[in-house]
This record gives C-alpha cells, structure tokens and sequence, in this order.
C-alpha cells in the first residue's frame, strides 16, 4: 500500500513540472501579445522566445513571432515565422492577415490577397480583416472593392475603431476635410487613446486650418507615445504654414530620421531649408523627392527657386529645359528659368519666356497628363487610339479612379465634355481631389452649364473651405453672373491671406473694384499687379481699364491698353476704354 503510494507520488511529482510549464508558456504568450497591443516587438520577441523555452509548439508561436518582427521593422525575420503558413488552428487567422501585410509590404499584393482570403476562410465576420482587405483593395487600384469592403466591416461591427478610421479616410478622400471629422470623432468616442485615429484627426483639422485644435491633439499623441514621429511632424508642417521655419525644422530634427523616405517629408525638409537659406540642400532634398514622384508639380517650382538662389543657372536652365518647351509651361518657372539667363548674360533667351510668363494661360486647365503611354499617343495625333484604351481600361477597371479620370481627360481633349463630365462623376465616386474639381468646372463651363458649375463650387467649399482654388473660381462665376460685391469679397480676402504677390488676382480685383465703382481702389490694386510684372498684359489692362475710369493720365491710359491689346487681342471691354479715352480726349 504505502509502496503504491509513494509510485503514485512520483508519478504525480514527475507530471507536475510538465503542467507548470505548460501554464507558464501560455501565461508568456499572453504577454508576448499584450506587447504587440502596446507596438512593443522587441518585448513580445522575448516573451514568445521564453514561451518557446518553456515547450509552448513553434505552430501556436508562429503568428505572434511573425508579428512582432513585423513590428520591429524586420520583414526578413518575420518571413521566417510566417512564410511557411504553419499556424495552430486557433491562431491561424492572425497568422495569414500577418502573412498578408507582410506580403503587402514586400509588394507582394497578390500573394497578400491569397493570404487574407486563407484568413477569410477561417473569420468571415471578422470587421477589422475586412478593413485590412480594403486597404489591400485601395493600394492595388480596386478602389470601389476598398470602400465596398468598409461599408461591409461598418455593417458587421458599427463601433470597430478600425474600421471607423477607414471610413474616415475614405470620406475625407470622397467629400472632403469637414465631411471625415464626425467619423474621427466617433472613433476616438470609443478609444480616445488611440494613437493612430489621433493622428489622422489632427492632421485633418491642420488641413481646415484649426491649427490650435490640431496642435492639441498632437500634444495627446504626445502624451501617450512620447517619441511618435509622425506628431512631430504634424506640428512642423504647422509651424512652417505659420511662417516659423526655425520651429518646424527644430520639430523634424525630433523625427529622428524615421520620416525621410515619406515624399511629404522630403517636401517639407525642401521648404525649411529653403527658408533657411541653405539652398544646395534644399535642391538636394527635392531632387530626392522628383526622383521619386517625376510629376510633382510643387516640388519642381520649389527645386527651380532653390537652384535660382544658389546660383546654379547653368544647371537650372538645363535641368528645366523640356518643362519650360511645353506650351502650358508655369509662369513662374518661364520667369525664374528666364531670370537665370540673364544672370548667364543670355538676354536673346530670356526675353521670349518672360514674354510667355506675362501672358494669361489660355485655358483654366489643360487635363491630358504630358507622361505616359496616353501622353505620347495624344501628343502624336492619335487622339482615337488614345480614347480606346482609356475606355477599354475604364470598362475593364470600372471601380479604379485613375482609369476613370484619365478617360475623362481625353473625352475633354476631344471637346465631349457631356461624356467627360459622366467620366469625372463616376471618379468623384471614388474620390475628389482638387484636381479632379478643376477637370470637373471645365467641363461644365465648356458644356455651358453655369449652373452646375456653380452647384460643384458650392459643394466643394461646403467640405474644403481652405480651397484656394475653388475661391477664386466663385469669385469669378460670382462676378459673370453679376454679384460683384461676392467676388470683390472674395478676392480681396484672397489678397488679406497672403496672395497679395499673385499678379493675375490682382488684376482680376482690380478689374472687379473698377467694375464696382472703385476706380481709385482698382487702379492701386492694379499698379502693385503691375509693379510684380511690368510685362503682364493683364496687369496692363487692369491699370489703364482703372485709369479710363477714373479719366486720369489719358496718355499713359491708351499705352497701357495698347499693350494689353497688343499681347492678348482686342476684347469689347478695350474697345470700350478707348472710346471713353477718345470722348475725353
């Protein structure tokens, strides 16, 4: 008996430890995943480890391993763990949604829709593996699938933060900055600790210019991870918009580098030290960004001032040649590519692109891109081979914006602006940045739908009030429908916003302040226009416009319109000044 007793104490002293063990692993893994909710890889790589150590399989690690060296950065670690797809059943579904983003991280988008797929299989109700899906969708270009996907992951969990923030974005990117607030707002409603929906709500409020709201917000990102990058950076895009560009470059140093392959970043960087003087820098900086988005219309004006004021005419003049070519070339960079001739003493080149700066654009917008193989075909006359493709890509990939705006862009070119405009709308679907706006008026305009137009500007400001651009197209539409006030309001307040160097608004106000009844404002308004550019037909035309009102300085009235007519052609409103001239005279 007592022999049987003392078996039975061995057996059970000899089982005991392998139970503890076993409890011990769990407890560990536990941990291992309470550090990846904290964003902490290198402490879930420990505990796992332990686990590990502890007998807990490879099989039930797997997925947690993957996605602490996910975290960590370390993408040739992770694949290790999670390449083979040897995941524990109950550990399965998180192992494949790991595989998958770091699939997606790899550029890998179709073995990362496999993986997510495995994962489907196991949680189809899971909201927060559709929102992972959709933003699998919209980096692939299936944008309507992505906003599809959120609306299914709204639906099977209203108040999944995730899938909350999504939303947000894809409204911001649809209807605009007011528009995404609420959906924000409703997340942090449920976590309002949540590092990532703060970020995107400040930044959201910068771009409203609430700059204090978004200053504060930064600050409670702050609070809670005290050396997040991104909250730095927020707070210098602020400083610098606010014109403190010691500040913001000191709030960039605090980013620790972590930011300088984003193309927003470079950008920024491109600025600070363009305002700090430190001008072969900041070139550098945006030739770093150009090589990474050739079409950055910004960061070329930027880099060509930065070049100008550094004193590389030669490599300016070359490094912009094919730019300044085009026929829709930017007046600022004719006149800053012209400015480096002169400095090179080459005067017979300089003349003809200050002439071509000082002229109006010829059209609002001209949307044909000037890359790509839509660009060649157009640009080679064959204007039907490039409406084929653009419609065989749109009916192929009816739910990708790109295919439906640049469909819209050849219609436009072809002058079906009815059929450009279906095209636009069903990209508005998707979303609607100020460019695709632009495209949008134009067709209107040429279509003579007035109306709509003005319905499309007034949507637009409801949820972008800090468009520059659509302001200053009310107070033009304001202005041909005869509400003079409004557009006098509006450009003036253009003006007060720091616009006052923008030589075509102020020869619009000063053309609206003389058609007002203000001739004395109009002529001041168009003489600070003038003196920005004396070449400027526009400015001319404004100031002798002012003069003839005012029945002053008759000689220097008819120069001036002469001059306008000269470099822009006759119009009914010179025709008209210089009769009212000659009845003085």
């Amino acid at each position: 008996m007592i022999a049987a007793v003392l078996l039975a104490a061995a057996a059970f002293a000899h089982a005991a430890p392998g139970r503890a063990e076993g409890a011990d692993g769990g407890a560990l893994v536990q941990a291992g995943r309470a550090a990846l909710w904290r964003a902490d890889g290198i402490d879930a790589e420990v505990k796992l480890r332990e686990a590990l150590d502890r007998g807990v399989p490879r099989r039930a690690v797997a997925a947690y391993m993957g996605e602490a060296y996910l975290a960590q950065d370390n993408a040739e670690k992770a694949r290790v763990w999670l390449g083979p797809g040897e995941f524990s059943p109950d550990t399965a579904a998180t192992g494949f949604r790991a595989l998958a983003r770091l699939e997606q991280h790899d550029g890998n988008l179709p073995a990362a829709g496999r993986a997510f797929d495995r994962a489907l299989a196991i949680t189809p109700n899971d909201a927060g593996l559709w929102v992972e899906i959709g933003r699998l969708r919209y980096v692939g270009g299936e944008h309507q699938l992505a906003i599809d996907a959120s609306r299914h992951a709204l639906d099977l969990d209203p108040r999944n933060v995730r899938a909350l923030e999504f939303q947000g974005e894809l409204v911001r990117d649809r209807y605009g900055l007011a528009a995404a607030l609420p959906w924000f707002e409703a997340a942090l409603a449920r976590a309002p600790d949540d590092v990532s929906v703060l970020l995107q709500y400040a930044a959201t409020l910068g771009d409203l210019d609430r700059a204090s709201e978004a200053v504060a917000v930064t600050r409670r990102v702050l609070q809670l991870d005290g050396k997040n990058p991104r909250a730095y950076y927020l707070q210098a895009v602020l400083a610098a918009r606010a014109g403190n560009y010691a500040l913001a470059k000191a709030l960039m140093n605090r980013t620790r580098g972590k930011l300088d392959d984003v193309p927003g970043t470079m950008l920024l960087e491109g600025v600070i030290e363009l305002a700090a003087g430190n001008f072969s820098v900041a070139s550098e900086e945006l030739e770093r960004l150009l090589q990474r988005q050739p079409a950055n219309a910004r960061a070329k004006l930027l880099l060509a001032r930065a070049l100008y004021l550094g004193g590389e005419y030669r490599y300016l003049t070359r490094r912009f040649s094919d730019e300044i070519a085009r026929p829709d070339a930017s007046p600022y960079l004719l006149t800053v590519v012209a400015r480096a001739h002169e400095a090179l003493d080459e005067r017979a080149l300089a003349g003809p692109l200050l002439d071509r700066a000082a002229l109006p654009p010829a059209a609002p917008l001209h949307p044909v891109p000037d890359s790509g193989p839509i660009g060649a075909l157009l640009a080679e006359g064959r204007a039907s081979e490039a409406e084929a493709r653009t419609e065989r890509d749109r009916a192929a990939a009816p739910g990708n914006f790109d295919n439906q705006m640049l469909a819209g862009d050849v219609q436009l070119m072809l002058g079906r602006a009815d059929v450009a405009q279906q095209r636009y709308a069903a990209a508005a679907m998707i979303r609607m940045p100020e460019s695709l706006m632009l495209r949008r008026f134009q067709a209107y305009l040429i279509a003579g739908d007035t109306r709509g137009a003005s319905e499309l500007l007034e949507s637009y400001l409801m949820e972008n009030p800090t468009s520059l651009a659509a302001l200053r197209l009310t107070a033009w539409l304001a202005v041909q429908s005869g509400d003079v006030p409004r557009g006098r309001a509006i450009l003036e307040y253009l003006r007060a916003r720091g616009e006052e160097r923008d030589v075509q608004l102020l020869s619009d106000l000063a053309l609206v302040q003389v058609r007002a009844g203000d001739a004395r404002a109009g002529v001041e308004t168009a003489r600070a226009a003038s003196l920005l550019q004396r070449a400027s037909p526009v400015a001319a035309q404004a100031f002798g416009l002012g003069l003839a009102a005012l029945g002053q300085d008759r000689g220097n009235a008819l120069a001036l319109l002469d001059k306008a007519r000269r470099l822009m052609g006759d119009s009914p409103l010179l025709a008209q000044a210089r009769l009212r001239l000659a009845g003085a005279g």
